[in-house]
């Protein structure tokens, strides 16, 4: 038999219990979940490069050995301070980077979606462990029960915000909205 759960409504508690739903039962796999989320983060990238001729356009070349001097190309010419400065290589001032960004780099991963969907139902399952939820910087210590089951008709029923943050006071629930809202910047 699964767990139950009181549910409240208006801040009282009611008669009423309901069983928990079996997605809380799921084993929790953190590191499943961060290896899902990781992966799914991927794909919202779009590609980047740097220019194909960047640091490249330039008439550049080795003076070869016997000179005394690094064997990278160095720019051709005279009467500039440039002549003569290295060029070409990721070590030299104005030179191009080391391997330059492609846009054919593999930006997205692929995620199985029964693990995509196992992730989920672990990250749902821990919201159910009150250590695991202050772990994570909620303030739920005056909260009565977790998982907090609020009646539908106390819900359903509220149209204004203010009629909210009561029904939050009374489950006193609201301490962890005002540290959200501490927290944002103004």
């Amino acid at each position: 038999s699964r767990p139950v759960v009181g549910t409240y409504a208006q801040g009282k508690i009611t008669k009423a219990t309901t069983t928990l739903p079996h997605v809380f039962l799921t084993p929790i796999r953190d590191d499943v979940v961060r290896d899902v989320h990781t992966r799914m983060a991927k794909n919202h990238r779009q590609p980047y490069a740097v220019s194909k001729v960047a640091g490249e356009q330039t008439s550049a070349i080795s003076w070869g050995t016997g000179r005394a001097v690094a064997r990278i190309p160095r720019v051709s010419g005279g009467g500039t301070h440039r002549s003569g400065q290295g060029a070409f290589g990721n070590m030299c001032r104005k030179g191009r980077m080391f391997a330059p960004n492609k846009v054919w780099r593999r930006w997205h991963r692929r995620i199985n979606v029964e693990e995509k969907r196992f992730a989920m139902a672990s990250a749902i399952a821990a919201t159910a462990i009150p250590a695991l939820v202050m772990a994570r910087g909620h303030r739920i210590s005056q909260v009565p029960e977790i998982p907090l089951v609020i009646d539908t008709n106390s819900v359903s029923t509220l149209s204004k915000t203010k009629a909210a943050v009561e029904l939050l006071k009374e489950v006193k629930a609201y301490e962890d909205v005002e540290k959200v809202r501490d927290n944002v910047t103004q």
